[in-house]
């Protein structure tokens, strides 16, 4: 039309979330969180860590030991028969770089004795097993050493499920919690985590050559950027905008989705107005 304003073009898709962290400043965060949930609020002066061999055991053992000193922490390597050599080895890394207190406790009698008795377990099963069992001996340390067991789990598996349901996200304090997988391995970095460990692709070694990401079926660099979308409300078709395949955005709601349940205290059948956790709340929960 002649005469008509020609107008400027506007992108209809406003900025991704940054998955960029202020490591210094979340690093010392995380530590005035652990001194005051664990020494402020508890009266606890030593933490329980299971150390796996991976970045996510290995950057909780770190922060613990800036909050409370390596002293007061209390690393425990929970090795199954099939466990890789490997994560031993790692494990011990982290030990020798922090000087904190350290036990290995071999689980394979307390899984096996289970397991004779259910010989068609399959590999799932029998990985639950393995990832109960460890918790078992955790809770159980920290009442021996007057200690707290500390979660280990991030972000992105806590978001897609991907951690045994009273196991791995069992312990009262998880300072990863609120951090995706790309994150964890961004702070590992600032604090010192032995290269090897931050490097290697991620396991839960519950099987012989298994990887996170092959189980996922997607990358972590991947999913935490459609997670973190999806957490800001985009819709699928605006993930899709930004790159992704349709595939991979429907791994990651699929796996959402499909799992919220597991991200919860065990539903309560509400009968008054005073049901735990749905009504009666801490007031700094309000």
């Amino acid at each position: 039309m002649n005469g008509a304003t020609t107008l400027p073009v506007i992108d209809a898709l406003p900025s991704a979330p940054s998955l960029a962290i202020d490591c210094e400043l979340a690093a010392t965060w995380l530590q005035a969180f652990l001194e005051d949930e664990l020494i402020a609020r508890r009266g606890i002066r030593n933490a329980v860590v299971g150390l796996s061999g991976g970045v996510d055991s290995a950057v909780t053992a770190f922060l613990c030991a800036r909050a409370l000193g390596p002293e007061h922490v209390f690393t425990i390597r929970l090795p199954y028969k099939t466990s890789s050599a490997e994560s031993l080895s790692d494990a011990q890394l982290v030990v020798d770089a922090l000087g904190c207190n350290d036990r290995t406790i071999e689980i394979t009698p307390s899984v096996d004795g289970y397991l004779q008795h259910e010989p068609d377990a399959d590999a799932r099963r029998r990985g639950n097993i393995m990832a109960r069992t460890r918790m078992l001996v955790l809770f159980d340390q920290s009442v021996k050493l007057g200690a707290l067991p500390i979660g280990t789990g991030n972000k992105t598996e806590r978001l897609m499920g991907y951690f045994t349901w009273h196991a791995d996200d069992a312990p009262p304090l998880n300072p990863l919690g609120d951090l995706f997988k790309t994150q964890v391995w961004a702070l590992a970095r600032f604090l010192g985590v032995p290269k090897s460990i931050v490097d290697k692709a991620p396991s839960a070694d519950l099987e012989t050559n298994q990887t996170d990401e092959g189980d996922l079926g997607i990358s972590y660099a991947k999913a935490d950027a459609i997670l973190a979308l999806m957490l800001f409300g985009y819709d699928d078709a605006r993930i899709a905008a930004r790159g992704f395949s349709s595939q991979e955005i429907g791994i990651v709601r699929w796996r959402v989705d499909g799992t919220h349940w597991k991200r919860h205290l065990p539903t309560t059948a509400m009968l008054s107005s005073t049901a735990i956790n749905e009504f009666y709340l801490r007031p700094v929960d309000y």
